[in-house]
C-alpha cells in the first residue's frame, strides 16, 4: 500500500533531463517507510504492530499533500489516497504483524486491478504519467498526442499496453507479498517486502519503457514534424498563390 505511490510518483514525476527525480518518490514511498519501521521497532521499542502502522504516515501524508499541491483530482493519486486511508485505518485494528502486512499487500492490489480496468477505457490510469513524459510537457506535443489518440489505433494500443504492463506488474508484486508475509520472518519481509517493489517497479520500467513508452515518444516526435511540414507547406502555399495576384495585379496598373 505505501510504497505504491512511488510508481505513480516515478511515472508523474520523472524528466528525461533529471534521471534523479524518477528515484525521489522511490525514496520517500519505500526507502523512509523501511528506515522508519526499524527505527520505530529497533531504535524506540515499537511493537512490530505499532512500528507497521506509523511507518505508512509519510507516504499518505505525501499524497494529500500532491493532491492539495496539484489542486486537481488525479485519478491515480486519489486512488492511492484512498488505499493509504483504508490501510491505516485496518492498522489500528489489525493485532497480527503477519496480517498486517498480508493486508498491507492485498489492499495496495486494488491499485494493480484499478489499472488492469481501466485500460478498457478511454483513459487509463497511467496515462496521467505517461503522457507528460512522451510529450515533454510541450504544445506541439500535447498536440500530437491528442491527434495520435484520435487519429492512431496503434498509438491507442500503445497507450494500454502500457498500463496493463504496470497493472499486471503491481497485482503479481502484490501476490508474492501476501505469500512471504506468512511464510518469511516479519522482520525479513519488511526489507525484503520493498526489495520486491524495486524489482517490480524497475521490471514494469523497463518492459513498458521499451516495448510502449519509447515507441510512442517516437510517433509523437514523427508526428510533430509532419505537423510542421504541413503548417510549412500551407504557408509556402498561400505565398506562391499570392505571386499571380500581385502580378496580375501589376500589370493591370501599368496597362492603365
Amino acid at each position: 500500500m505505501r510504497r505504491k505511490q512511488s510508481v505513480a510518483g516515478s511515472a508523474a514525476e520523472g524528466e528525461r533531463g533529471n534521471p534523479l527525480a524518477s528515484f525521489v518518490p522511490l525514496i520517500v514511498d519505500a526507502g523512509i517507510p523501511m528506515a522508519s519501521y526499524y527505527l520505530l521497532s529497533d531504535g524506540f521499542g515499537f511493537s512490530t504492530v505499532a512500528a507497521l502502522g506509523w511507518s505508512s504516515v509519510v507516504p499518505a501524508l505525501r499524497t494529500v499533500w500532491g493532491l492539495v499541491r496539484s489542486r486537481s483530482v488525479n485519478g491515480l493519486a486519489l486512488l492511492m489516497l484512498v488505499v493509504n486511508v483504508v490501510g491505516l485505518a485496518l492498522s489500528a485494528v489489525a493485532g497480527d504483524p503477519r496480517l498486517m502486512m498480508a493486508k498491507d499487500s492485498g489492499v495496495s492490489s486494488v491499485v494493480g486491478i484499478a489499472i488492469l480496468l481501466s485500460v478498457r477505457t478511454r483513459r487509463p490510469l497511467m496515462t496521467a504519467g505517461l503522457k507528460p513524459w512522451v510529450t515533454k510537457g510541450s504544445a506541439s506535443g500535447n498536440a500530437a498526442w491528442d491527434r495520435l489518440t484520435a487519429g492512431s489505433e496503434r498509438f491507442r494500443r500503445a497507450e494500454r499496453r502500457f498500463s496493463a504492463i504496470w497493472g499486471t506488474a503491481l497485482l503479481t508484486e502484490c501476490l508474492v507479498k501476501v505469500i512471504g508475509a506468512y511464510t518469511v520472518p516479519v522482520d525479513t519481509m519488511v526489507w525484503l517486502g520493498t526489495v520486491l517493489t524495486v524489482v517490480a517497479i524497475l521490471a514494469a520500467m523497463v518492459i513498458a519503457g521499451g516495448s510502449c513508452a519509447d515507441p510512442m515518444e517516437k510517433m509523437v516526435a514523427a508526428e510533430v514534424a509532419a505537423e510542421a511540414g504541413r503548417t510549412a507547406d500551407a504557408g509556402g502555399a498561400d505565398a506562391g498563390s499570392g505571386l499571380p495576384v500581385g502580378a496580375a495585379a501589376g500589370a493591370a496598373a501599368g496597362a492603365g
